[in-house]
C-alpha cells in the first residue's frame, strides 16, 4: 500500500520530476517575484502552515486524499485485475476530480454576486486539473510504490498552483522600499519570453524524464 518502505529516493526523484514540470512557475515566483528570499528562511511555509487553510492545503488534504484515493483503492483494483494499467491510471482519478466539485458551492458562498456560469467554469477547470493531477499521482504511485512520494508531490502542486499559460509576466515588483513598482516594457517582454521558454522546456524535460525518474524496484506493477 506504499507505507513501507518509505522510498526516500523515490520521494526526491518524484519531487525533482515535478519541479521540472513546474520550472516556469517556480522561475516566476522565485526570481521574477523574488520569492526565493522567503524560500530560504521558510517564511512562506511557516506562515501558510499556521493557518487552517494552509494546514488543509499542505498537510491534511494531501495526506487524507492520497491515503484514500491512492493507497486504499489502487492496490485493491490491481489485485482484482478488473482493468488494465493504462485504464487504472486514467479512470479512477476521475472520481478524485469529482470529489473536488464541492468548490462550486464554496465559490458561490465566497462570491454570491458572481454569475453561476463563472462558478461552473471555475469548477470545470478544477475538475480537469484535479483529474489530470490524479492520473499523474497514480502513475507515480504505481511506478514508485511510495505513498510518501505522492503525498509530498500533492502538497507541492497545491503550493505551486496552476501554471500561467497566457498573459504578461513581471509587470510589477516589490521595490526595496516595500512599494509596488512597474517594470519597463522591454523588461516585461524579456521576463515574459524567458518564462514561456522555461515553461515549454520544463514540459519537454518532464516528458523525457517521466519514466526514468519514476522507475523503482518498489513499483506495484510492471509497465
Amino acid at each position: 500500500m506504499g507505507y513501507f518502505p518509505l522510498g526516500i529516493t523515490e520521494v526526491w526523484k518524484s519531487l525533482l520530476l515535478t519541479s521540472i514540470l513546474f520550472a516556469g512557475p517556480l522561475f516566476e515566483r522565485g526570481f521574477i517575484e523574488s520569492g526565493w528570499k522567503e524560500w530560504i528562511n521558510w517564511r512562506h511555509f511557516k506562515e501558510s502552515i499556521s493557518t487552517w487553510i494552509g494546514w488543509r492545503n499542505y498537510v491534511v488534504g494531501p495526506v487524507t486524499e492520497e491515503i484514500l484515493f491512492r493507497s486504499a483503492s489502487i492496490p485493491i483494483i490491481l489485485l482484482s485485475r478488473m482493468i488494465s494499467t493504462p485504464r487504472l491510471i486514467l479512470q479512477p482519478p476521475l472520481i478524485f476530480g469529482l470529489a473536488h466539485l464541492h468548490h462550486f458551492y464554496e465559490f458561490r458562498i465566497m462570491y454570491p454576486h458572481a454569475p453561476e456560469s463563472a462558478a461552473l467554469m471555475q469548477s470545470l477547470l478544477q475538475l480537469g486539473y484535479t483529474t489530470a493531477f490524479g492520473a499523474y499521482a497514480t502513475f507515480i504511485y504505481v511506478r514508485s510504490g511510495s505513498l510518501l512520494s505522492v503525498i509530498l508531490v500533492h502538497a507541492f502542486c497545491n503550493w505551486v498552483g496552476i501554471p500561467r499559460f497566457w498573459g504578461k509576466v513581471g509587470e510589477y515588483y516589490i521595490a526595496v522600499n516595500g512599494l509596488v513598482s512597474t517594470r519597463s516594457r522591454s523588461q516585461v517582454v524579456v521576463w515574459t519570453s524567458v518564462y514561456y521558454l522555461i515553461l515549454v522546456m520544463g514540459a519537454w524535460g518532464w516528458w523525457k524524464l517521466l519514466w526514468v525518474l519514476t522507475c523503482s524496484s518498489n513499483r506495484l506493477v510492471d509497465f
